[in-house]
């Protein structure tokens, strides 16, 4: 266990994050984000359990978790579900992580949010582009826990741009009243806040973010982490969970973009790694003078989008062929 890198704000940490865990003072953390290992049905480079052992792998970090955090502080997890073997159906386990967190380990589920990768491949592609009897997988559960019912949070701190149907009805005007499905729209609706708050579906995907990184690695002949999340994941959490000076821990660093994110934040922040490839790696985060996060494109209406939400029947032309009656248990190619 040592300190393979230190900035002005945080350190790199070469070490088994539970053990690293154990010699954090209890009740001192104000935020641990981090996207663990997957329970993945096939073994990756960075070290992942299987799903079904997943649960048990997990309940000892999610002690010391427990233990460090302060009362008012957040757990903020991102996890990827996984499929079972040789069959198109889905594993339970990152729900059963969550119940365990919460029934067994005492935390509360403060609210969860969904991560949509739009750049994501088509996947699993047995399922998806051969057999074509499922559709994509590109979505993360993000799990946001806390402590307390009351955990310190802010939704001013991640606000996003009106719409344009939005800032037409601040122009022109809406009349209360009430909706078919029950809601009360009143006056106060038409009150402009200069923002919208956002939904719990974050669209962004993962790419430019990563690019600088990958440049390094290629440079010096290191191998970049496999599984690396865009910068803009971890920082709505540590914008909207933390104030500066707050202390924020990733104990599954990987290539260490949540210290980029907290040093640019000028939060404390303290990244674990077991890997000394990823660590090395991970100093590419701060080669350079962290540039400010430029604000990603997503509109579901607008024709200059880069990511668009289609109606489901966008592509439908009437025209269909027959189920096939075993749910494409048999591979028609």
């Amino acid at each position: 266990m040592s300190i393979f890198h230190q900035t002005k704000w945080g350190e790199i940490v070469l070490a088994d994050s539970l053990e690293f865990l154990t010699s954090v003072a209890a009740e001192s953390v104000d935020l641990i984000i981090t996207s663990p290992p997957f329970g993945l049905v096939r073994k990756k480079d960075y070290g992942n359990v299987e799903s079904h052992e997943y649960v048990k792998w997990f309940k000892p970090f999610g002690c010391e978790f427990k233990r460090v955090l302060k009362p008012s502080g957040s757990l903020v997890v991102d996890i990827g579900g996984a499929w079972i073997p040789g069959q198109p159906t889905r594993s339970l386990y990152h729900f059963e992580l969550a119940i365990t967190l919460c029934r067994e380990l005492g935390f509360y589920l403060a609210q969860e949010f969904f991560w949509w990768n739009p750049s994501k491949l088509p996947s699993p592609a047995e399922w998806v582009t051969v057999r074509r009897i499922r559709v994509k997988d590109a979505v993360n559960i993000v799990w946001w826990f806390s402590i307390t019912p009351w955990p310190r949070a802010s939704n001013k701190r991640v606000l996003a741009p009106y719409s344009d149907a939005m800032r037409g009805l601040l122009r022109d005007g809406y009349k209360p009243k009430l909706r078919p499905s029950g809601h009360d729209i009143s006056s106060k609706f038409s009150h402009d806040n200069r923002a919208a708050i956002p939904p719990n579906l974050i669209a962004v995907p993962n790419t430019e973010s990563n690019s600088y990184y990958l440049r390094y690695c290629e440079k010096r002949g290191i191998k970049p982490h496999p599984a690396r999340f865009p910068a803009a994941l971890p920082e709505f959490f540590v914008r909207m969970l933390t104030d500066e000076k707050d202390l924020v821990i990733d104990p599954f660093a990987g290539s260490c973009v949540t210290g980029e994110v907290c040093e640019r934040l000028r939060r404390r922040w303290v990244c674990i790694e077991i890997r000394d490839q990823y660590v090395k790696a991970a100093l590419g985060r701060f080669d350079r003078p962290l540039q400010p996060q430029q604000g990603w494109m997503f509109d579901p209406v607008g024709d200059g989008a880069i990511y668009k939400l289609y109606h489901p029947a966008a592509m439908w032309d009437g025209h269909q062929e027959p189920l096939a009656a075993d749910g494409g248990k048999k591979r028609r190619i």
